[in-house]
């Protein structure tokens, strides 16, 4: 986490006024004033729920109860796709780095800070270039060093493009989609040291550990340019008592882990699963009896669930983002069972929030996990309050943003 005990005391301050209807901006360690704040999205499209999206509505939100005054500039894919050549566009985009661009509006707004987060694939990313300000880059996967953006390659975690400075491999073994054609632009757009916005953001932050390295290691970027900053839940209820039974919430897809699990979940434990996506048909028939589908539900059942839930279960194949149902279940109180390798389990380890699933050891990790659950509810919350509120994601912003102008100079 980041966070210099003088920034932390200026972000204090800067709440307290806040509480007070004072307020009107950060303050920084130098006596700098954030006051405008430009945020610039391409949204995912709605037909896939995002994690992503809501990350970044998360912290708009967080910015202006701050005082802060924020300019959302985006580009949304539900809208975009609506013409029919957008899928040329959009690919043009991707594998040149020319496309629509957010110069305009920013230059209309003037903001202290652009504080940028997706670009994929609806703006170039070029225009950065052309940016004389401080800009922050949050990256949320791994797509400036992996076409698929996850890492994870036919059942295996796979760096054979990263490690060789190129994306051909992505193309042959049809990395994005599982298709040859639509991986062509995406791998001709992943650009290494020479990725146009990590080259120019004064400032990355990585929601985990394993992102920052990664761009460390195959992008070049200096270490003291990337900051670790998790995502946040806004306004947490009350933990929950919990219950006999496990849940998985999530994408069925390939790198989830979700047909693995099913497969092998014991009779002896009732899991249900929450979710949609294309492996749906295979778990449903894959699925014994004590596994229960219910497909995708409104978020306020969703955390219904979690507080009434022994653990939720994380059996992600891929190394993850920051996931925000581990947020949501730690803000539960319901302990989260988590697959190795991946950066769930590596938290959940860091933080004793739950249980590590290693090779071949399901059942008796259920087993054990069952009994010891219960009384690690008290953790998970302290493990929520301590590093996912949003108190303590504006309190290390403000440090970001502080380097970030401070490089700017």
């Amino acid at each position: 986490m980041v966070g210099s005990e003088r920034t932390w005391r200026a972000a204090l301050s800067a709440e307290a006024l806040v509480a007070k209807g004072t307020a009107r901006r950060i303050m920084t360690v130098d006596g700098w004033q954030v006051s405008r704040v430009a945020v610039v999205h391409s949204f995912y499209s709605s037909r896939e729920p995002s994690g992503e999206n809501r990350a970044v509505e998360y912290q708009i939100d967080a910015m202006k109860r701050a005082r802060i005054s924020v300019r959302l500039v985006s580009q949304r894919t539900d809208d975009r796709e609506q013409s029919p050549a957008y899928r040329f566009e959009a690919a043009a985009t991707v594998a040149t780095g020319l496309g629509r661009t957010p110069l305009r509006a920013l230059r209309e707004f003037e903001p202290d800070i652009v504080h940028v987060h997706n670009l994929f694939p609806n703006f170039g990313r070029r225009w950065v270039e052309d940016w004389d300000g401080p800009i922050v880059a949050t990256l949320h996967n791994f797509r400036t060093v992996c076409a698929a953006g996850t890492f994870y390659r036919a059942g295996n975690i796979c760096t054979l493009c990263a490690e060789n400075s190129n994306s051909r491999s992505a193309v042959r073994f049809g990395c994005y989609r599982e298709s040859h054609l639509a991986s062509l632009p995406v791998a001709a757009g992943v650009r290494f040291d020479k990725d146009p916005l990590l080259r120019r953001a004064d400032r990355v932050i990585a929601v985990n550990q394993r992102i920052g390295d990664s761009v460390a290691q195959y992008a070049g970027v200096p270490r003291r340019r990337i900051a670790t900053l998790p995502n946040f839940l806004p306004s947490p209820g009350p933990p929950g008592d919990g219950g006999d039974d496990w849940l998985f919430v999530g994408r069925l897809s390939a790198e989830k882990g979700i047909l693995e699990l099913v497969r092998q979940w014991p009779r002896e434990h009732r899991l249900t699963v929450i979710g949609d996506g294309p492996l749906r048909s295979e778990v449903e028939s894959a699925a014994g009896p004590s596994v229960t589908m219910i497909g995708t539900r409104p978020a306020s059942e969703v955390g219904a669930r979690l507080r009434d839930a022994l653990g939720l279960v994380v059996p992600s194949r891929w190394f993850e983002g920051c996931p925000l149902v581990y947020l949501e279940a730690l803000s539960a109180g319901t302990p989260v069972l988590a697959w190795d390798s991946s950066t769930v389990a590596d938290l959940v380890q860091e933080q004793g929030s739950g249980a590590v699933v290693r090779d071949g050891d399901l059942k008796d990790t259920l087993d054990d996990a069952a009994t010891a659950f219960p009384s690690m509810r008290t953790q998970a919350r302290a493990a929520f309050d301590d590093h996912y509120t949003e108190r303590v994601w504006m309190r290390a912003i403000a440090d970001v943003y502080s380097a970030a102008r401070a490089m700017s100079r």
